[in-house]
């Protein structure tokens, strides 16, 4: 077993209930989504997790090591795909994932959010966790391995809520790709909530608002 990814903790509270892994994109690190989760006000004390990814050599951009959860090896993202790197990856989160099921977390009080990147592994991972999970949250991204998900489909995940955002000038993460991804979902009657905005590949403030907002009524679901 691979040790445990190293990763930022915030806890905006004493004694939190609940969990989100916060998954940064490539060649960024976990540091990247700090500022935005101390930005938002939610109504119950949050353990955030940001994890840094490995380092490792990325085809696309002429082998250079940087942080990456999984290789690109061409501009058509959702074409060739590293299916071993992003396996790994899932695994990573998975570590997390049993870190604060072992620190008292019930599973449906652990949300995945990831930008890019991230995004795609927290829907590639939170789709085949076993355990129901409290939430996804996947922004400026696609759906990865898709033709793998109809037999690794978890059915405690099958209702899960899925919060998915895109900007419609994305350059990096094709609109066109986040809105297939969404189709594809749907289609597989994921409950899913589909955000888009006039934004390139970013995160912007209306977006954060309704983080904030979509975040908060499932908090308070669950709490």
């Amino acid at each position: 077993m691979p040790p445990i990814l190293p990763h930022i903790t915030l806890e905006t509270g004493s004694a939190p209930r609940h969990s989100i892994i916060w998954l940064h994109g490539l060649g960024a690190d976990g540091s990247d989504f700090v500022p935005l989760a101390e930005e938002m006000a939610l109504p119950v004390a949050v353990r955030y997790l940001f994890p840094h990814a490995p380092k490792r050599p990325v085809t696309i951009n002429g082998g250079f090591v940087m942080r990456a959860w999984y290789d690109i090896a061409t501009a058509d993202i959702g074409g060739t795909q590293d299916a071993e790197g992003i396996r790994a990856s899932q695994l990573g989160i998975e570590q997390l994932i049993a870190q604060e099921r072992a620190r008292g977390i019930a599973a449906s009080d652990i949300f995945i959010a990831g930008f890019s990147q991230g995004g795609a592994i927290a829907l590639h991972t939170g789709l085949r966790h076993s355990e129901r999970l409290g939430g996804l949250l996947a922004l400026s991204t696609y759906l990865p391995l898709a033709e793998t998900l109809p037999a690794e489909a978890a059915a405690a995940n099958r209702d899960i809520p899925v919060f998915m955002a895109h900007g419609r000038s994305d350059p990096v993460v094709p609109y066109t790709l986040g809105v297939s991804s969404r189709d594809r979902l749907q289609q597989r009657g994921y409950a899913l909530a589909w955000h888009e905005y006039a934004m390139p590949h970013s995160v912007c403030q209306e977006e954060v608002g309704d983080i904030a907002a979509w975040l908060s009524q499932r908090l308070l679901t669950t709490a």
